[in-house]
């Protein structure tokens, strides 16, 4: 609940007008029974028309008061509700912009998911349920015990020990459920994951015909979801049988016990009927907070998932220092090594090389080399073990990241397009740009087409560009990339999944933009011959370990014999 107190308290004065409404609720539904028996007990049995008539107005005004509390209440606890579940989806989002790939990985993209969606939406409706539904309980029973022990004491002893019986059973129940709410909420997760999978991989799927064993796979895990959940329901049928049983045994004891205290003139005839409203109010609303109780274990568990992400300490670390800008070398490895974390030997060793601006670089190596990973290190997703990596002239550890990825564009071996316009993904490089910036990007990336396109920068882009073929996409991404005039464009992989042709086109114009602007790009790639042609300089990698720099025009079986050969005498 710590999580759920701490978007809470900035709206402390709208929480206590909440809960101020709510009393007025409580004490409005309160006093028309009390109306109803001196109605009985002066105005029925004197015969005074006139008291009934009194009485008569103030209880329309109880009830009136009554149904403003409940309106004003579920408009307040609402707003109260959509403000804190916005502060939470935003801080889930703040921080996991601090996270490295180590933490992402620690909790998963499907549960990052979950918690971001379904999580808030389960802690916002704990919230609301809790102050409708379970904090006027208290309010209730205390000045329900209260008005019974005005009336007569011992009636009011006996409803109190119905109260306390009722009250602890439903304690009892909901802490035996908590521990079955949070295997649910991670059942949840897993189904998340095995559709995600199914969706995403169908045709790997088909191809193998694996369909009966993912349907048996993900009738396992809608089964094990389903057994969680009856198991649960199966402790909140008890509590609630047990529930209308006290209500019905507490409501005849009233009548037999008052009627007998009626009968000794210790009681007025119409005090029978407050006393059973009395008690029908109290095990209603505690009623009430048992259907609660049935979602609030859930509700908690969600909210604690969502204090684990938010509590989680990033293993990366924004300092304060700033670049040079003007430094001759743009990036630096001074003796690297870097290991992840679950891995028992490092997977980059000792790289030492340079960078200098204006030129352009290309890292090789097979598959499984450490190519990729030397694109996040510059990226900053993971922090090196040990040595330096220094970004024009300064430790990338000191630096934000704000300050860092300012200085680096990045074109992924995918090239991925958010929904949305052409226009907005390409402010994704510079939110303050212009058509006139945005038209002189895409047109140095030889992005024509967009010309072409009806409604040219305002064109719709599906997720993910699906819309847009290949070539299309990475030339958009590499517009998106020079609209940041970056001093370091890091290119991983940027023709992989294209066709030869399509590839090439992409590398001429990758070389065009680097001539004309004087950039420094760092490419990796597999690609010996491509990487030859379009750079000035080859770093090669062979299990994390330079084995090869060289510049570009070195004979190909020198750069084979150093980078792939050597791998394959390995034992």
């Amino acid at each position: 609940m710590k999580t759920i107190l701490r978007f809470i308290k900035p709206y402390k004065w709208l929480c206590f007008l909440t809960l101020l409404v709510m009393v007025l609720d409580v004490i409005g539904t309160l006093f028309v029974p009390t109306l109803v028996a001196d109605m009985i007990n002066v105005g029925a049995l004197k015969g005074d028309i006139q008291y009934i008539y009194q009485k008569g107005v103030l209880m329309l005004g109880a009830a009136l008061l009554s149904g403003i509390g409940t309106l004003l209440g579920s408009f307040l606890v609402a707003r109260l509700s959509a403000r804190v579940t916005r502060d939470m989806r935003n801080a889930l989002y703040d921080k996991s912009l601090t996270f490295g790939d180590h933490d992402f990985e620690t909790f998963g993209t499907s549960s990052m998911i979950t918690r971001s969606l379904n999580d808030v939406n389960k802690a916002g409706m704990g919230l609301i349920m809790t102050i409708q539904m379970i904090l006027p309980v208290p309010v209730m029973c205390v000045m329900a015990v209260i008005l019974a022990f005005m009336k007569d004491v011992f009636m009011g002893a006996f409803l109190l020990s119905v109260t306390v019986i009722v009250l602890v059973t439903a304690v009892i129940i909901a802490k035996k459920a908590a521990g079955l709410f949070d295997k649910l909420q991670k059942a949840i997760d897993r189904i998340n994951v095995v559709i995600r999978e199914n969706i995403s991989g169908v045709r790997v799927i088909r191809a193998f015909n694996k369909e009966h064993f993912e349907e048996d796979r993900t009738r396992k895990t809608f089964e094990s979801y389903a057994n969680y959940a009856v198991r649960a329901n199966y402790l909140f049928m008890g509590l609630e049988s047990v529930t209308m049983f006290v209500i019905n045994i507490c409501i005849v004891g009233i009548v037999w016990v008052a009627g007998n205290r009626v009968g000794a003139g210790s009681l007025e005839i119409g005090d029978i009927t407050a006393l059973t409203e009395y008690a029908i109010l109290i095990l209603f609303y505690v009623m009430m907070a048992i259907m609660v109780m049935m979602f609030l274990p859930h509700a908690i568990v969600c909210a604690n998932r969502i204090g684990a992400v938010l509590d989680r300490e990033s293993n990366i670390k924004d300092g304060n220092s700033t670049a040079d800008d003007v430094a001759d070398i743009v990036c630096a490895f001074d003796d690297v090594d870097f290991y992840f974390a679950d891995a028992d030997e490092a997977t980059l060793h000792g790289l030492n090389f340079k960078i200098k601006r204006g030129t352009t670089t290309a890292i090789i190596g097979s598959t499984g080399s450490g190519k990729s990973t030397i694109a996040k290190l510059i990226m900053r997703f993971h922090d090196v073990t040990g040595g330096t990596l220094r970004i024009c002239g300064t430790d990338v550890r000191t630096l934000s990241r704000d300050e860092l990825h300012s200085r680096i564009s990045y074109v992924p071996q995918k090239a991925w397009l958010f929904s949305g316009t052409i226009a907005d993904n390409l402010r994704y490089g510079n939110e303050n740009a212009t058509e006139e910036d945005m038209w002189q990007a895409l047109d140095t990336a030889q992005s024509g087409f967009v010309r072409e396109l009806p409604n040219h920068l305002d064109s719709r882009v599906a997720q993910g560009g699906t819309n847009f073929s290949g070539g299309q996409k990475q030339r958009v991404a590499i517009a998106r990339a020079l609209m940041r005039h970056p001093a370091l464009l890091l290119a991983d992989e940027p023709v992989a999944s294209l066709d030869p042709v399509t590839g090439r086109q992409i590398l001429e114009l990758l070389r065009d933009i680097q001539q004309d602007q004087k950039l420094t790009v760092l490419m990796n790639s597999h690609n010996l011959e491509l990487s030859q042609e379009f750079s000035s300089r080859l770093i090669g990698l062979n299990q994390g370990t330079v084995v090869l720099d060289a510049p570009a025009d070195t004979p190909a079986k020198e750069i084979l014999a150093a980078v792939y050969h050597r791998q394959e005498d390995q034992p």
